[in-house]
């Protein structure tokens, strides 16, 4: 009988604390700790789990490549030689100290020597190499990285020495080496046999201090602790990205508890954050400027390629009005193509108001004209008719593209707009397939040189969209001169004098600051904006008892 009992109460505690584990999603406990099958004293901890949402799947992880890997998750999983901090400081990271030659050519780094990728192996200069190898077999991907064009060789002098060598002196080599793609490594077991990583990765092996334990495509992805992590831990267990295409229902699930953050840029509508951050069972925060929201004329149309009709666009819109009802203030208007805190950035002492008639005289004096009875404008017989292409699933830009399509519709320009998947738009853009296009410059820690140096480097879409502006070969040399020289004093000169050319041209139109926006639950805290804009902000993240 004494045994039945026993028997019993052990039964009955099993089956409590199996309950117990299954209702608690948090536990001061860590991840992976398990109870022996044989002890009832001792339940399976619950991990301390966060669930965010992503409008995309993340991809294949890969990274050497990009989309459809979203940077947010290879961040997650990969790292730099050096990282780059709010402000524009580049810190060391898995390289500890570097020296660079007197001619500004050879960077050498002392590689960290407790660094493992997550299955366990070894971190060295060897595998950084055959990382730099791997990027090097397809430079024409890789270009808008000004110095992957002037890379000579990189050399594995010792076990923890490794050095690049360039061809000449580039003087944003550091800030480039921060950057989440493609310059981050790949353990060797993730290799594919020929060691083509442009073909795909055998599994994501990184150092960073997540790994990808479960996935399914375009509905989830499931990140937990590296436990061979060679820094701080994260403070939680894993976290998941439910793939939620759609704002709206990104918000719906949020507010049925479904997830506990919305994080990104117009990842919601800014009146759905606005609403959110009424209410006081919800954190909010916003960050300062990342980029700055442009909109990209092709002046290989041949009613863009005039500097007159490029003007009369950006008077024809009132874009504080746009920008203060769409965002409800959260964005700053942009006058300038870099927001104040970068820096290089040139304030424009005259930007271009809004003026509706001077818009329409400008259409006239470039042969625009509107035949009675008609509400489009016409030239020899053609229309005045673009077609603007953007990203479907973000929350800002439809609207701001809808405000176009009326607004220009006032002064005899028909606009089409085009919401399209990320993938078909960047192919599109890239490709040269549209007339008016919204970009952002890269943010940080890619720009201003980055920005400036696609301005000149074909094959990324805004050196083929300026191509028919008539100082673009000036405009080309000034970059070149601006990326390389060594005179600070000559290098803040170039910088501004680009910029005001590109205002002044008018085919590059600053629309407005982004801003980052993160909606929480209230058991979370600890949450940082990261220094870089597509880093992934999970390691600082708490969860409160």
């Amino acid at each position: 009988m004494f045994k039945q009992q026993s028997k019993a109460l052990l039964l009955m505690l099993l089956l409590l604390s199996i309950t117990l584990a299954a209702c608690s999603s948090t536990n001061n406990n860590n991840a992976g700790s398990n109870a022996s099958a044989n002890n009832t004293e001792s339940a399976t901890p619950a991990s301390k789990t966060i669930t965010v949402s992503w409008p995309r799947d993340v991809g294949p992880m890969n990274p050497h490549v990009y989309n459809p890997s979203q940077l947010i998750a290879q961040s997650m999983i990969y790292e730099p030689l050096v990282n780059y901090n709010e402000g524009g400081e580049v810190v060391p990271f898995l390289a500890e100290s570097w020296t660079i030659s007197e001619d500004g050519k050879t960077y050498s780094f002392k590689l960290r020597q407790n660094v493992k990728f997550s299955d366990g192996t070894t971190f060295n200069a060897a595998v950084a190499k055959k990382n730099f190898d791997a990027v090097m077999k397809h430079t024409e991907n890789h270009s808008w990285l000004g110095f992957i064009s002037l890379l000579d060789k990189t050399e594995a002098v010792d076990e923890y020495t490794f050095n690049i060598v360039l061809k000449q002196a580039y003087s944003p080599t550091l800030q480039e080496l921060s950057v989440i793609r493609p310059v981050r490594f790949l353990g060797e077991a993730g290799f594919p046999d020929d060691g083509d990583t442009s073909k795909g990765v055998k599994q994501p092996v990184g150092t960073g201090p997540w790994m990808l334990t479960d996935y399914k495509t375009d509905e989830y992805a499931e990140f937990t602790r590296n436990p061979n992590y060679w820094g701080e831990q994260p403070k939680i267990d894993k976290v998941v990205f439910k793939i939620i295409p759609d704002g709206d229902t990104r918000v719906l699930a949020f507010e049925k508890g479904e997830l506990d953050l919305i994080y990104g840029e117009g990842a919601i509508s800014m009146d759905a954050f606005m609403q959110l951050q009424a209410n006081d069972n919800y954190t909010t925060q916003i960050s300062s400027p990342v980029a700055t929201r442009q909109l990209v004329m092709n002046t290989t149309n041949a009613a863009l390629s005039d500097k007159k009709v490029r003007l009369a666009l950006q008077q024809g819109f009132n874009k504080d009005a746009m920008v203060q009802g769409i965002t409800s203030g959260l964005e700053e208007t942009a006058d300038s193509l870099l927001s104040s805190n970068f820096p290089y950035a040139q304030t424009n002492s005259a930007p271009l108001g809004y003026d509706v008639e001077k818009a329409k005289a400008l259409l006239d004096e470039a042969g625009w004209v509107l035949p009675e009875g008609k509400s489009v404008r016409e030239k020899d017989g053609k229309p005045l008719e673009v077609e603007l292409i953007y990203e479907k699933s973000d929350q800002v830009i439809k609207p701001m593209a809808e405000t176009l399509q009326a607004e220009w519709a006032a002064i005899g320009v028909k606009l089409n707009i085009s919401g399209l998947e990320l993938t078909e738009q960047i192919k599109r853009f890239r490709a040269g397939q549209f007339d008016l296009y919204f970009f952002s410059n890269y943010g940080a820690p890619y720009d201003p040189s980055s920005f400036i140096h696609i301005v000149a480097e074909k094959s990324f879409g805004i050196a083929e969209a300026l191509a028919n502006l008539p100082v673009k070969n000036e405009l080309d040399k000034q970059v070149q001169e601006a990326l390389t020289t060594t005179d600070e004093n000559k290098r803040k000169q170039l910088y501004a004098a680009i910029q005001t050319t590109l205002h002044e041209e008018g085919a590059l139109v600053p629309i407005s600051y982004i801003k980052k926006t993160v909606v929480l639950n209230k058991k979370i805290s600890g949450f940082e904006f990261p220094g870089s804009r597509d880093d992934n902000p999970f390691s600082s993240i708490e969860l409160n008892p």
